[in-house]
């Protein structure tokens, strides 16, 4: 099984040393709002690639394309603002280390931040997520291995103040993609123990600074 070392939120002071180098891991996969050199420095440092979900408070990374290596934006050359050599996984279906990740960043809209949506703007851009891994399922059998998000489930480990308060889409979208894990930042503990949760036959984690995790992969 793939090990993934799942990051969120929380900077683990100590592993700006090659201290991270303990882990032995195939995967750094990161729910949102973390520093962007971080996230470098984790992947450089343990030679792995790294899949990341923008959360509520990083910059606005819609409308980035790289075509040959040059970045652009609205048909423009573009300095890509995100983490260098990072795959972002946000409103998409990609195929890293042997998983495959559909992921949705984000959270709730509570002001006029970048990645905010509404309840419908996240259902719109879970549909596609979910149209995307039908269409490769039906093309090579596999089904999504991880559901990375920055927000929980409604009701499933989140919040009752308004900016921390979960999408209730995302059920739908355990129900549909039926993902073994899936993966979310967004609730700090404040020294609380946050326990999975299930949904289905899906195991939902708060990753939340850090957790080492096997991932099951399944064929269809």
């Amino acid at each position: 099984m793939p090990r993934v070392l799942a990051v969120a939120d929380e900077v683990v002071e100590g592993w700006w040393t090659d201290r991270v180098r303990r882990h032995d891991v195939d995967l750094v996969v990161a729910a949102g709002d973390l520093p962007f050199d971080y996230l470098e420095h984790l992947s450089g440092a343990l030679d792995r690639p790294c899949v990341f979900v923008p959360g509520n408070h990083d910059v606005d990374l819609t409308g980035y394309a790289n075509v040959r290596g040059l970045w652009t934006r609205a048909g423009l050359p573009a300095r890509w603002p995100g983490p260098a050599g990072g795959v972002n996984a946000d409103a998409r279906v990609v195929d890293v280390a042997g998983l495959r990740i559909a992921g949705l960043g984000g959270s709730i809209r509570y002001s006029g931040g970048p990645n905010q949506w509404t309840e419908r703007q996240q259902a719109r851009r879970l549909r596609r997520v979910v149209r995307t891994a039908r269409w490769r399922r039906l093309r090579d059998g596999r089904g999504v291995d991880v559901l990375l998000t920055h927000s929980p489930p409604l009701g499933c480990g989140d919040e009752p103040d308004p900016p921390h308060r979960g999408f209730a889409c995302l059920h739908e979208g355990v129900r549909r993609l039926r993902p073994p894990l899936l993966l979310h930042g967004h609730i700090h503990p404040h020294g609380q123990a946050r326990p999975d949760r299930v949904l289905g036959a899906t195991r939902v984690v708060n990753v939340v600074g850090y957790r080492v995790l096997e991932i099951p992969t399944r064929a269809g």
